[in-house]
């Protein structure tokens, strides 16, 4: 490949003259590491003011150019697993010149979107997806007789998917033509864990070269001599009687490579360029760096993930005197656990982000984390909880999806005591439509004997923690925001709740708000509006999503005008809903107005931004009240009520 010096005096700006994949292609081999510094100079001062997946694309800089510059885009299919990897990716495929929009409303995804670039082959947003995914891709391909590449970028953690797995098995009976890049940082957004973890790190632990497949051992040799053996090899004592580490990979059909030096671009240039010409599927196993170039990131990976706007100097992010939720859960827990030994707490691969590692810090020996496996995490926690003990599992609503099956078939039908911890219920703004905790609601009401509730601030979250650990007739699950509450200090002991049991907040005989958790703070400001028009108006802390609270419903139904609820939840099959249903079948005909998220995957942006576009607000919900008690009142439009 054609070369030329460079030195300071000829340094010059790559990035801006990047507008396409070709462009890539066009530069010179002594352009590339200059290209790769500049990339990330820009992401660390754009992610500063944006907040994102900061660590994890420092790390696939050099990866993700040497892609572009082998393959060709969009004929050829990129498939990242997660694909909050995807920022350099969106800056070398023409969306540099937007990048400083990235998670900002009507600006670029967190995550890679079908919609947003012809370049963006597959949407995602949770781990273990890619490899099946790349896979269909591939038999596609193979049905219509094309010649294109099917490139599966996934990280180690993606290897402690289930799902992964399942695809693996299925990888050598479907096509002959796969490249699979496993990018190996040992980290998903927490340290991995577990075996398959232990295995890598085996591979690339283990001293001298024997971590080297001996035909992968040539193809570096023939690549780039024989100093690249000693580029991906690590100092750290290995383990005896280490297995060959292809051993896995290539029972299931798959060739293997590597580990190679995921950061020396001639290298992965040169290894795709050879994986191109193999028609078998293949596997290339290479190293990086989470949060390679800036040193907050390297100091912190599990921090830099993913964060929000932090001090471009020193990595620091603003600091909050309230704690969040998820704070509040792992230290409340963790306060219960001192006095209850019963108590477990498991999370998915979210220790940080759950709250849980001050659990963790307190009692590790009853916390578990079991990698991004949530269905295991749920049939683990059903285990535990047939032999008396009591688990909390904490995953976030977008996540606790992927465990529905385990959560009718094993916790609910068998009726066990386990405790389902959403963080991120609701709206979760800036990571868009596939982290919006939207739908645990209408998939838990429908399940026999399940309890749900939400606390409408930091004292109530406490209380309702504490009566998930007295619970003893079955599943009961939170659902919690993400972020910080109202501020209310939680200084008092705990009290249980009465289940299925609301709390009136205040009275009236016209209208009755009902307000579901963090939602209370819209109604409260709905009686406002609506006391200033001389409306007696009730307001309902609903607290229970089931079993409802038919008592105080049916009061306030008989006796008011109108209903109305609010919900951080898609209305169709949401709270609003199951009142719906309920009066229906009680034969009370009062009218419903329903404040949720309309019938569609609502994009990312900010929360109050957001809320005012799809009519989440006190002034939507006080025009359409004052609409069905006939009175006179301009009526905004809103697209999200019912």
């Amino acid at each position: 490949m054609k070369t030329r010096p460079h030195n300071d005096s000829e340094a010059r700006s790559i990035l801006p003259r990047i507008k396409n994949p070709a462009d890539v292609k066009d530069l010179i081999e002594n352009d590339l590491p200059i290209l790769a510094e500049e990339i990330r100079q820009e992401l660390i001062s754009v992610l500063s003011q944006t907040g994102g997946h900061l660590g994890p694309n420092l790390g696939v800089v050099e990866l993700t150019i040497a892609l572009h510059r082998v393959f060709d885009t969009p004929k050829d299919k990129f498939v990242f697993d997660v694909s909050h990897q995807g920022y350099v990716h969106k800056m070398l495929t023409g969306r540099r010149n937007r990048i400083h929009t990235l998670r900002q409303y009507q600006g670029l995804n967190g995550f890679l979107l079908r919609t947003e670039s012809e370049h963006d082959v597959y949407g995602a947003g949770h781990a273990g997806t890619a490899l099946s995914a790349g896979l269909g891709m591939a038999a596609a391909r193979d049905l219509k007789n094309g010649d294109e590449h099917v490139v599966v970028v996934a990280g180690d953690a993606a290897f402690t998917c289930g799902v992964s797995f399942e695809a693996l098995n299925n990888v050598s009976a479907t096509t002959s033509r796969l490249i699979i890049i496993l990018n190996d940082n040992e980290w998903s957004i927490a340290k991995n864990v577990g075996a398959v973890a232990e295995y890598l790190n085996r591979i690339v632990t283990n001293p001298a070269y024997a971590h080297l497949h001996a035909k992968a051992g040539k193809f570096v040799e023939w690549l780039a001599g024989k100093q690249a053996r000693k580029l991906v090899h690590k100092a750290e004592a290995g383990l005896k009687n280490l297995l060959a580490p292809s051993v896995i990979f290539e029972d299931l059909g798959i060739r293997y490579f590597g580990p190679l030096d995921g950061h020396d671009i001639p290298l992965l240039i040169k290894s795709f360029e050879f994986l191109k010409s193999q028609n078998e599927p293949v596997i290339l196993h290479i190293l990086t760096q989470k949060g390679k170039g800036y040193a907050p990131a390297l100091e912190k990976p599990d921090k830099f993930h993913g964060l929000g706007k932090f001090h471009l100097d020193t990595g620091e992010t603003a600091a909050s005197s309230t704690p969040t939720y998820s704070e509040l859960l792992g230290q409340t827990l963790a306060d219960f656990a001192d006095q209850n030994n019963k108590i477990i707490a498991i999370t998915a691969a979210m220790p940080t982000g759950t709250g849980l590692v001050h659990f963790a810090r307190r009692h590790p020996t009853r916390f578990f984390d079991v990698g991004i496996a949530e269905e295991h995490a749920a049939l683990f926690a059903c285990g535990l909880a047939t032999q008396g003990m009591k688990p909390f599992l904490v995953i976030y609503s977008t996540f606790m999806q992927r465990a529905f099956d385990m959560i009718v078939h094993d916790m609910a039908l068998q009726n066990l005591n386990i405790c389902l911890c959403m963080d991120r219920a609701g709206l979760s703004g800036d990571d868009g439509p596939t982290h919006h905790g939207l739908f645990d609601i209408g998939y838990l009401r429908h399940i026999p004997g399940i309890v749900h509730m939400q606390p409408k601030d930091e004292v109530e979250f406490r209380d309702m923690l504490w009566t998930m650990m007295h619970y003893q007739d079955g599943p009961i699950a939170i659902r919690y925001p993400r972020g910080t509450g109202t501020g209310i200090p939680s200084t008092e002991s705990p009290r249980l709740l009465e289940i299925g049991k609301s709390e009136v907040l205040r009275h009236g005989n016209q209208v009755a708000l009902f307000g579901l958790g963090n939602m209370c703070e819209m109604a409260l400001k709905t009686a406002e509006l609506l006391e200033k028009h001389g409306i007696s108006t009730a307001v309902i802390n609903a607290r229970w999503i089931k079993p409802l609270d038919i008592t105080t419903l049916e009061f306030f139904a008989r006796g008011c005008d109108v209903i109305c609820t609010f919900e951080d939840h898609v209305l169709h099959n949401g709270f609003g809903s199951a009142i719906i249903e309920h009066l229906s079948d009680a034969h009370i005909p009062t009218p419903v107005v329903r404040i949720g998220w309309p019938d569609q995957f609502i994009e990312h942006g900010t929360v109050p931004i957001l809320r005012q576009k799809y009519g989440l607000t006190a002034e939507t919900a006080f025009a359409h009240i004052i609409e069905n008690l006939s009175l006179p009142f301009e009526q905004p439009q809103s697209a999200a009520v019912a």
